[in-house]
């Protein structure tokens, strides 16, 4: 393990502890969530509606903009200095605060538009596709949550210029904000007003806890560039250096363009999940949630911390370390992720009967999501691994190859979609997302490979299968100890969780006990210690 990858490692082990932090209290709001607004109309209008500013969130904060801006403001401040970063860094935000808040007041005035007008007046009756009570409910929430796309994409690229000072950790803690925030209005309807309160007050509610804790977050980094030395530097000048802005819009548009289509395409997975029926929206999202932990806690962390260390390789044009960096990094995403793909896969009814039924959710709202958590469970490797593979293109400043795959996955996706939903409704969009992303890694791992990148790809499907056979194995075990576990510790909710907590237990010792006997040299990364000869 070289010093670079050493880095690399332990600078996303910083992260991870700080996105675990927040995808704890993620699960936490989920278990919320689901007992207080259930499995049907309501909690379909308020997933549904959320998607929207995190859709912008997704394009404009942590997804082009910010990738383009880490090689950006890296080259700026190697050549120029802090004081052009500065600048230049005024007028971007500037320039992105313009454009959000435009869009904020198109988007509210354009859901304000379609409520007021379901109502047909010609002909004296509702349209039927926006007449539901679900989609009428999500039509009034989103204008007040979609403020919160304005503050968390300036969050997003002010973490991104964070990260080219290698500060990771505050910047993924300060998401923490949302989940206390609506944990806190969640508990309080659970514990004393959620049985006769009105859940459609309630949801207002939520949607202004959701815009203060944005403000808060933005507060935050805005420090934090101050303590820097990076904050804004609003002069005159600043407005006149607007090479930063087109060399910018080079960078960001391919990738704005794939984002953009990427979260058209989860927008039309929930579009089509909400004519499937009311349960498939909340089937979909509480699924999603669970497998944004792993993505969050290991993948992302490594992702970002990739893209700052791979931006400073590929501008020396050392692109063998780049390529090892990708191997190494891909080899512990597969030793971290496909075990917990196949944890989700046989345990996924435990792990969402823990986290979501009891209140308002049913047994009917679990079944429901049944082939959802098995198929998202088989696509955490992919998931994970398109989280790391993105870094080798955008750290090089190539936008174009990721754009046309990503668009093609899109494509058929949405394809798959409009097969799959009549058979396995909600499972079958699960399904499609999750062929779609395998398609997307396998283009991208391709493409590099022809470009010389030596990807030892003998070595990445060794570690994956290894790494397979042997979570298998320990899951199998498990799966008839796990029944024996809750019976002898069941007492209302805490015996199934403390069963559960047993059971991931043994499973984690049983794979790094298992990984240990095979020699896999993740173990020694991990753990810093000479376990075997490399």
């Amino acid at each position: 393990m070289s010093k670079s990858q050493s880095k690399i490692l332990k600078s996303s082990m910083g992260v991870a502890f700080a996105t675990l932090l927040s995808r704890v209290l993620g699960l936490v709001r989920v278990m919320f969530e689901a007992r207080v607004l259930g499995g049907g109309s309501i909690a379909s209008a308020w997933y549904f509606a959320f998607a929207i500013p995190n859709l912008f969130r997704r394009i404009l904060g942590e997804g082009a903009l910010g990738t383009a801006l880490i090689p950006l403001i890296s080259e700026a401040e190697a050549k120029e200095g802090p004081d052009k970063v500065r600048r230049d860094l005024a007028l971007i935000l500037m320039v992105l605060s313009a454009i959000l808040a435009l869009i904020v007041v198109i988007v509210a005035g354009i859901a304000i538009f379609l409520r007021n007008f379901a109502f047909n007046p010609w002909t004296q009756q509702v349209f039927p596709v926006l007449g539901t009570e679900r989609i009428q409910l999500a039509l009034g929430i989103l204008p007040l949550l979609m403020p919160y796309a304005f503050f968390i994409c300036l969050i997003g690229a002010i973490g991104a210029v964070l990260n080219t000072r290698r500060i990771f950790v505050i910047p993924a803690l300060g998401a923490l904000s949302l989940n206390f925030f609506l944990i806190g209005g969640l508990g309080y309807a659970y514990y004393w007003n959620w049985k006769g309160g009105d859940l459609i007050a309630l949801v207002h509610a939520l949607s202004y806890l959701v815009l203060f804790s944005g403000a808060l977050q933005l507060v935050l980094m805005l420090t934090m560039l101050g303590f820097c030395g990076r904050f804004p530097l609003l002069k005159k000048t600043a407005l006149e250096n607007r090479n930063i802005l087109s060399e910018l819009w080079r960078l960001v548009l391919p990738g704005m363009v794939g984002g953009a289509a990427l979260q058209v395409s989860f927008l039309i997975d929930r579009g089509l999940a909400l004519f499937i029926g009311p349960q498939a929206v909340p089937a979909l999202t509480n699924v999603d949630r669970i497998i944004d932990l792993p993505i969050g806690i290991f993948a992302i962390a490594i992702g970002s911390v990739l893209m700052a260390d791979m931006s400073r390789t590929a501008a020396k044009g050392d692109y063998q370390q780049l390529a090892a960096d990708l191997v190494f990094s891909l080899r512990h995403v597969y030793f971290v992720c496909v075990p917990m793909a196949v944890l989700v896969i046989f345990f996924w009814q435990p792990i969402l009967r823990m986290l979501c039924l009891g209140g308002n959710y049913t047994e009917s709202d679990l079944e429901a999501t049944r082939y959802v958590a098995i198929f998202y469970g088989a696509g955490i490797p992919s998931f994970c691994a398109l989280k790391v593979i993105l870094p080798a293109f955008y750290s090089r400043k190539n936008m174009i190859v990721p754009l046309r795959s990503s668009l093609l996955a899109i494509l058929v996706n949405i394809l798959l979609n409009l097969c799959l939903m009549w058979h396995l409704q909600q499972g079958g969009i699960a399904l499609s997302t999750v062929l779609a992303s395998f398609l997307n890694n396998a283009i991208l791992l391709r493409y590099l490979y022809r470009e010389k990148f030596d990807l030892q790809p003998k070595l990445l499907c060794f570690s994956f299968i290894r790494a397979a056979v042997i979570a298998v194995v320990c899951a199998i075990g498990l799966y008839f100890l796990y029944p024996v576990l809750r019976e002898k510790l069941y007492f209302h909710f805490f015996g199934e969780f403390i069963a559960f907590l047993a059971l991931m237990a043994l499973f984690g010792i049983g794979y790094l006990g298992l990984n240990f006997i095979c020699g896999a040299r993740e173990i020694h990364e991990f753990f810093g210690k000479r376990l075997h000869k490399s």
